[in-house]
């Protein structure tokens, strides 16, 4: 029997939800939104994803009110894609997942280290701040670079998220070139 393209028999909260963000490469740009990736350029740079591919995971994603496209500039008109607050609580499952990759494929290196920035403490596994208690929120988490993340990477915004920096606060590219 061939599997079918979609979960629609299936009577699972799982199951739906794979349907929104389970295709090749979703969670990877939900990811980078976290990240504060929001530009298609910026997006595509990273990822390495196919155009195709890419344009069709944003309009998804947009759909099932993960993401919203809007404006920031006129003219010429450009786009860029911000995380809703649907989008937003998905940082659990996103922040779990790493967690877990880390844990049983990961080295010892790990790649990146999230902070409650009011502590200034690594969050636990679970994803709460071990100082004061809190689940903070993903606009209350600071992202820095780990010891196992390439010092010197190739492409703009890989360059921009050695910094540390906010998670969901927009990447900027602006004079950062690629190695070359």
């Amino acid at each position: 029997m061939a599997l079918g393209k979609d979960y629609a028999r299936q009577e699972c909260s799982v199951a739906r939800a794979l349907e929104i963000i389970g295709e090749r490469w979703t969670i990877l740009i939900v990811r980078d939104a976290f990240y504060g990736v929001r530009r298609y350029n910026d997006f595509l740079v990273h990822l390495g994803v196919p155009r195709a591919v890419l344009a069709a995971r944003l309009q998804s994603l947009t759909e099932h009110g993960i993401l919203v496209r809007r404006r920031y500039q006129e003219s010429p008109p450009r786009e860029e894609y911000v995380l809703t607050p649907r989008g937003e609580s998905l940082w659990l499952v996103l922040y779990g997942l790493g967690v877990w990759g880390r844990g049983e494929f990961g080295g010892t290196r790990p790649l990146r280290e999230f902070r409650h920035a009011q502590c200034d403490t690594p969050l636990a596994l679970q994803g709460t701040c071990p100082h004061c208690g809190t689940l903070p929120e993903p606009g209350d988490i600071d992202m820095l670079p780990g010891p196992g993340l390439d010092p010197d990477p190739a492409d703009p915004v890989s360059r921009v998220l050695l910094r540390r920096r906010r998670i969901l606060d927009p990447v900027d590219t602006t004079g950062i070139t690629a190695r070359g």
